[in-house]
């Protein structure tokens, strides 16, 4: 009778952890730049992504973090909470002086539980390409990104030892250096890893939309072809997880970080602290107060964190600018920040309006002329929304379209879906999303 009840309870618990994990590889893409027209809207060369989004499940829009940019972005997808709680605020750290600036680039960086951790400590593989703020991250395999800070150091971090020069030798013939900057590339290697590691998660980062958005703006032939060639290392990934037979047990994400709006004015609100006595030499640290600009936001910083006279001052200033000069931002208060997680070392923020984007100039003109495109803006409008597609097994789905869902929704989704707890995540799975 016991033998039998126990069986009985092992059998139900067996059964729940089958239940608990719907898939056995989780393979999530991000395409930097990735707005929901490029699967919504025909008109653009992505049939790998349309046919994922008629057998999977969609977003019709994401909402970003704030400032909607890459770091903070990609380090809310594996984390599930807002900067404010993950630590990374911008892609580049703001020192004193304010343009002094390092990149955030380590997991160090990182101060919250990560998805790559929470499955690597069960044992199970990891992998982690040209994926922000992932240096030194806990996981097998890892080209990080590292921006600007050259493909010697990029290298230098990547893992496992000789990873990349096995990858040169036998997924690029031979080449001296590896162009990261081509999605397809970025896409062979994400192939390379699967055929080699099988990895139960991997999060893979395309940048190469991102740059033609900023050159051009959001349309234009050299949008055109950078979306196609991210469309195409879907289609690379794709072919790789069927080659290994592991179709019926894989979730492939495609989501984004941010969206793009066009740029026409590039406004630097330090000229008019500059002016008004609160910069007097910033490269000397002389200073009260002082924007720090993230693209589309501008964020100020007091030297006295508790001086509000000066917090006063600078909102006067703003206020008093004409009509012809207060179109091109609002104020974005300390408690509207708070409501979506950004910065809280700052007192408040500037987002831009009708083509603004900012910059960190403390002399010459505050407002100057702008060209391309950017993003970085309040995360609350639909141009700055990015996309979401999820394809694979324990999705109940079949074209299904979520209206709406955040970027920290992403994480819970993972760990549901992989069976691997992740409390920390503050993020909800979307409603329209059933895991059977």
């Amino acid at each position: 009778m016991i033998r039998r009840i126990f069986m009985a309870a092992l059998a139900a618990l067996l059964l729940t952890a089958v239940q608990a994990q719907p898939a056995k590889h989780v393979i999530i893409v991000t395409i930097d730049g990735f707005r929901p027209d490029f699967y919504l809207d025909s008109a653009w060369r992505t049939p790998h992504l349309r046919e994922l989004l008629r057998k999977g499940v969609y977003a019709y829009g994401v909402n970003s973090v704030l400032p909607s940019i890459t770091y903070p972005s990609h380090t809310t997808i594996v984390t599930g909470v807002w900067p404010d709680k993950h630590g990374v605020y911008y892609n580049n750290k703001f020192n004193e002086p304010g343009w002094q600036n390092k990149m955030y680039w380590n997991d160090t960086s990182i101060h919250a539980p990560t998805l790559w951790a929470a499955v690597h400590a069960q044992g199970k593989k990891v992998a982690a390409l040209l994926w922000p703020v992932s240096a030194d991250a806990p996981v097998d395999y890892n080209i990080p990104d590292i921006g600007s800070l050259g493909d010697s150091i990029r290298e230098a971090y990547s893992k496992p030892a000789g990873f990349v020069d096995d990858l040169k030798k036998e997924v690029f013939n031979g080449a001296s250096k590896i162009e990261y900057g081509k999605n397809t590339n970025v896409a062979k290697i994400a192939a390379y890893v699967i055929n080699n590691a099988k990895p139960a998660l991997m999060t893979v980062h395309f940048f190469s939309v991102d740059h033609a958005e900023h050159t051009v703006g959001r349309t234009g032939q050299m949008v055109e072809d950078a979306i196609a060639d991210a469309d195409s290392g879907i289609g690379i990934i794709e072919d790789a997880i069927a080659k290994q037979g592991m179709a019926d047990k894989t979730v492939l994400i495609v989501t984004g970080d941010h969206g793009f709006k066009n740029v026409t004015a590039n406004i630097n609100p330090n000229v008019w602290l500059a002016k008004a006595g609160l910069i007097t030499n910033a490269k000397n640290n002389e200073w009260k107060a002082m924007f720090y600009s993230a693209g589309g936001s501008a964020f100020l910083y007091l030297k006295d964190n508790n001086d509000r006279q000066t917090e006063q001052e600078v909102l006067k200033i703003l206020n008093n600018q004409p009509d012809s000069v207060k179109k091109y931002f609002t104020i974005v208060s300390r408690h509207q920040m708070n409501s979506v997680g950004g910065n809280p070392t700052v007192a408040f923020a500037l987002t831009g309006e009708n083509g603004a984007a900012f910059g960190n100039a403390v002399n010459g003109e505050a407002i100057r002329p702008g060209k391309g495109g950017t993003h970085g803006y309040f995360p609350n409008t639909r141009e700055i929304q990015t996309g979401f597609i999820a394809v694979g097994p324990g999705l109940k789905s079949n074209g299904t379209m979520i209206k709406e869902m955040n970027l920290r929704d992403i994480a819970p989704l993972v760990s549901k879906l992989l069976g691997v707890p992740f409390p920390s995540a503050e993020g909800k799975i979307p409603a329209g999303i059933r895991i059977r």
